[in-house]
């Protein structure tokens, strides 16, 4: 089943008119917040679709509104619906009930605490950076669990939300919102290491790309990443070897170390960015030829070796650009069976 929708957000005084959806009980957005809209009638383009559906739901006539993206919906198997979606700024008339649920005037840093789709969220996202138009897919089972999103056709990251016990909650949710609510989600660390006569061993690290969206140009962990949704921690870690450094590592190669919470919030390109990890620590001591690496240049821009006791010693001090914690050094370093 296909179908045609608006979907319109109307804001005022930094808020945005917010329907509760409480009233039908075949409604699959029941309990969910959502803006105002609904399907087009016959022969309906997205702005007469857009006008009717606001006046007949809120009482307002839009006098101002701009027309955002198309959001392909899919739910389960058998639905399919492509939302144009709208903002508006200007508006006249006195409201009325509505009779689909609660109509509520929500402060827009509120509207992330309500009960949203998953792909709300990213939209939302979009808005705020005042995005120009966007065509956004989002796919849900029947459980509202986001399966699969892509923006203008490229797929975006979709990771598991996790319990400080590693388990999984069910929710989905995508990179980008993941570091703007600070959600807990599962990464991997690989420190590469070779022996030498100093502290005992090198550590290779990676120095982050110029254009990472956190942290860019900071010398790092030799390889890092996320878990995407649905997988583990080793088969990520022998992912994302592959694909930074061109390292094709088998899953007994890799030693691990064990688990650290770890997290931080800064800001970058003037948005805040809150990471909150679990993060599973690996160790590779298979030899490693730097002038053979192959580099990701979206993630990686050149490695390093660096004796251990040495990045010890300059990450305590702060004597180099860097995002490395002190206290997986140590893990490491014990690991490892380093003095320290």
């Amino acid at each position: 089943m296909e179908r045609l929708s608006t979907l319109c957000y109307i804001e005022q005084d930094g808020k945005y008119l917010m329907l509760h959806r409480t009233v039908k009980k075949n409604d699959v957005n029941k309990d969910k917040w959502i803006g105002v809209g609904g399907h087009f009638e016959h022969g309906e383009s997205p702005e007469e679709c857009l006008l009717r559906e606001v006046k007949e739901e809120t009482g307002y006539t839009l006098t101002s509104w701009k027309y955002r993206g198309i959001v392909t919906f899919v739910y389960g198997e058998d639905t399919v619906e492509y939302m144009s979606l709208y903002t508006a700024d200007g508006f006249t008339g006195e409201p009325i009930e509505c009779d689909e649920g609660e109509l509520e005037w929500v402060d827009k840093k509120d509207i992330p605490a309500l009960e949203l789709w998953e792909g709300d969220k990213i939209f939302f996202r979009l808005l705020d950076m005042e995005r120009e138009f966007f065509s956004l897919k989002l796919v849900y089972n029947r459980s509202d669990v986001l399966q699969y999103a892509a923006l203008d056709g490229e797929p975006l990251e979709l990771f598991d939300e996790i319990r400080e016990d590693g388990s999984r909650t069910g929710v989905v949710k995508e990179r980008g919102v993941v570091h703007e609510d600070g959600s807990l989600h599962p990464t991997v660390h690989t420190w590469i290491v070779r022996s030498n006569d100093k502290s005992g061993y090198d550590l290779l690290l990676q120095k982050r790309s110029e254009c990472k969206d956190s942290n860019p140009g900071c010398w790092d962990i030799s390889s890092a990443g996320h878990v995407e949704a649905g997988h583990g921690y080793l088969e990520s870690a022998i992912r994302e070897l592959k694909e930074e450094l061109g390292i094709d590592a088998l899953p007994e190669q890799l030693r691990e170390v064990g688990t650290r919470r770890c997290g931080f919030e800064s800001e970058f390109y003037g948005r805040p960015f809150r990471d909150n990890e679990l993060s599973m620590i690996y160790i590779y001591e298979e030899p490693v030829n730097t002038a053979e690496l192959t580099l990701q240049e979206s993630e990686v821009s050149e490695t390093a070796w660096m004796d251990y006791k040495e990045c010890r010693r300059k990450v305590a001090g702060h004597l180099f650009q860097n995002c490395i914690y002190e206290d997986e050094l140590d893990m490491v370093g014990r690991a490892l069976k380093i003095s320290i």
